[in-house]
Order: C-alpha cells, then structure tokens, then sequence
C-alpha cells in the first residue's frame, strides 16, 4: 500500500511509530520526543476542535508545543492528522526542509508558535487566552505542552502565577514529567498549580483513556493543568 492509499484510509496510534521512524539524522532527541506521542495523539484525535482545513479559522481551538526541542512525535502527529505531508518526514532537519529541529509556525502546518527554548509556552498560552478574551472569543480553548524540566524557568512561575487568580478557564496546559527537571520533588508539580488556583490532576501518561478524562474534566473559574507522569529520561 502507498503513502497516498494509506493516508485515504488514515493514520492511527499505531501508525506512529513507523511515521517516526522516518525521520532520522541527528539531533532527533528522541527520549524528549517519544514522552509527548500519547499526550499528542489524545489531543489531537479526540480533545482539540482544529484541522487542516481550519488552520486560519478563528474559532479553533490554540495548540502551543512548548516541548519544541524534541518534535518528532509531533511533526509525526501532524503528518497522520493530514495537516502536512508524510513525504515531509523524511526530510526532517535538513537544509531544505520545513520541519526543523524546532518547529516554526511559518513554514509547519498548524503550528501556532515557533518554540524550543524552555519556559516560553506557558506564558505565550497566558497571552492567547487573555487576547482571545479580549477579542470577545470564548469558545477556542487554548491548550499547551510543557516539560516538567521547563518548571525551573522563571517565566513559567510567573505565568502560573497569573493565570489561576486571573480565572483563566480556557487555558489548559499538560506537563510531560519525565523526571528530568534539576529541581523537583515527587507530587511537587500539581501542588505548585494547585497552590496559585489551578485545577489539578495527575494520570499515567501513557494511559489514553486517563489521559482523556483528565484532559475533559471539567474546571469552572480555573485554569487546568494535567500531569502526565511518563518513565524517566535516560538520554
């Protein structure tokens, strides 16, 4: 079956090794990448309201990917949702390609940031949400993705910080912990939310169904957060 022949019959979970699979050369960070397949595929396939045809449309809802140093899983989710090519892949990181070792919301499909440098998509995601508020927009949800390591940031105690007693209830953000953060403590990330006004809930990582009623549960008057506990970094 051809690439084309595949994509008229479409991509599961499954699939997304093998889509993975096609991206090589160096600097893949693949640990920091595999840690975020469940967490993207559960937002994409069942929780987030976007699409390739609605990349301009807006009412979607927002997806940042702060965890932009390892985006293999998710140029791989992207390709399998149709929103760029899967010929695209394996291309990855090369001179001439689209898909960069960070993505870049010019030239990827769907992407709405540019990202990779830690501690910038929280408080981006606090941004959207206040400007969609101030547009009058209240049905896009703005969701983003961050790694526990980038909770040593300033940027994103701040954006913590802010969002609870600002009631931002359209902002969701789900931590990868992959136990690679310098300084943590075991439960230490809900109660961080929980402490300035967040809602708060931790799952296995890996586990889709979890992942799906954490991520629609409901929050009135709070932003939310899930902890996505994943095995630990190693490399």
């Amino acid at each position: 079956m051809t690439i084309t022949e595949e994509r008229a019959h479409g991509y599961g979970f499954s699939d997304l090794p093998a889509l993975m699979g096609l991206m090589t050369g160096d600097e893949k960070h693949g640990p920091a990448a595999t840690s975020t397949l469940d967490v993207l595929w559960v937002l994409y396939d069942r929780v987030l309201r976007v699409g390739p045809e609605r990349t301009d449309d807006p009412g979607r809802d927002r997806f940042l990917l702060s965890k932009g140093h390892g985006p293999m899983a998710y140029y791989a989710v992207l390709a399998a949702k149709g929103f760029l090519p899967v010929e695209w892949l394996p291309g990855f990181g090369s001179y001439d390609s689209p898909l960069g070792h960070h993505p870049d919301r010019v030239l990827v499909p769907g992407a709405e940031i540019g990202s990779g440098s830690l501690g910038h998509g929280l408080p981006l995601a606090v941004g959207t949400a206040l400007g969609l508020l101030a547009q009058g927009r209240d049905e896009p949800v703005v969701w983003t993705l961050i790694g526990d390591a980038e909770l040593d940031e300033g940027s994103n105690h701040e954006a913590i910080a802010f969002a609870g007693p600002a009631g931002l209830e359209r902002l969701h953000t789900v931590v990868v912990d992959n136990s690679s953060a310098s300084h943590a403590r075991p439960g230490g990330i809900a109660a961080r939310f929980e402490a300035a006004g967040w809602s708060a809930l931790t799952v296995d990582g890996r586990d889709h169904e979890a992942l799906y009623a954490a991520f629609t549960a409901p929050h009135p008057g709070r932003p939310h957060v899930v902890v996505a506990r994943v095995e630990p970094k190693h490399s």
